[in-house]
């Protein structure tokens, strides 16, 4: 049966055939990708391959293909946020599901393994500074998914209700979500690290709780996350995207797992003396199971 072409004006192709924001081919990127907020980290952790195969850049999404132990790995710079996720995900699915000169999708479906490596504060005074946290599931502030069908067939809406009786959830933001990580992806490359719960924040200063010249709508919210507790499971650490990547990934088949580097607690108010060797441990730590 022949598939419903996509027309120009939603799946946007530039004039060399890469998808719109990210600029990619479909033969630039690996089953395995490795997803960092900074553009300038890409270097980094790209400097570890062997050969690098390809390097792509537009606006903060940077991509360099390569080789580590002999498999082929993505490292990819997202920016900041869920809606950039958005982009990030949806167009790394386009380029593996999507026919781009056809614009069809693909009979076949093909899956892609999206690790993000993060840093992070964390919300309970046992997730230490300079530690390794990796999330079980994501929390997210954003209101991201609710703009898909089926967020409610992926979504832990026992744990979501739970919440939002706790904290006593503002009407006026957007209904939060909760997702689950790849199972297979945290056995593979976090079983030896704490676990916890994050959540994604659609800003950095008031969606996170941070005062500076204004005030904010609850200012209790954050004491209550701390104590919430659900079936066991507290809530451990914020950032900013891991909530779009898992819900998004789920719903298109995909795996993803987010590990954070812990920088800073908002509980002990203590903060890294320097972060960038961790963050580099982390990254060897991760290439290095990845390509087992």
């Amino acid at each position: 049966m022949h598939s419903k072409q996509i027309e120009p004006s939603e799946l946007i192709i530039n004039p060399d055939g890469s998808i719109f924001h990210l600029h990619l081919l479909p033969e630039q990127i690996a089953e395995s990708i490795l997803l960092v907020g900074d553009p300038g980290r890409v270097e980094m952790v790209s400097s570890y391959f062997s050969k690098i195969e390809h390097k792509v850049s537009n606006r903060e999404f940077f991509t360099h293909t390569g080789i580590f132990n002999g498999k082929r790995v993505s490292v990819l710079s997202t920016g900041i946020g869920t809606d950039n996720i958005d982009i990030v995900v949806n167009e790394l699915d386009a380029l593996v599901n999507i026919d781009l000169q056809k614009r069809e999708i693909k009979a076949e479906h093909k899956s892609l393994n999206l690790i993000r490596l993060g840093t992070s504060g964390a919300l309970q005074a046992d997730v230490l500074v300079d530690s390794f946290l990796v999330s079980q599931s994501s929390i997210g502030f954003d209101g991201l998914l609710n703009y898909y069908q089926n967020r409610n067939k992926i979504s832990n809406l026992e744990f979501e209700k739970a919440f939002m009786e706790f904290v006593s959830w503002n009407p006026l933001l957007p209904k939060p979500y909760v997702v689950d990580c790849c199972k297979n992806l945290l056995e593979k490359l976090g079983k030896d690290f704490k676990k916890g719960v994050n959540i994604s924040a659609s800003g950095f200063y008031g969606p996170q709780g941070r005062v500076l010249r204004l005030p904010i709508a609850d200012p209790e919210l954050n004491d209550k996350i701390e104590k919430f507790n659900f079936n066991g499971r507290q809530i451990t650490n914020y950032e900013m995207e891991s909530s779009a990547l898992y819900g998004l990934s789920k719903l298109l088949g995909h795996h993803a797992l987010t590990i954070c580097a812990i920088i800073a607690n908002r509980v002990t108010k203590t903060y890294s003396k320097d972060y960038k060797p961790i963050v580099r441990k982390l990254v060897e730590h991760t290439l290095e199971k990845l390509t087992e």
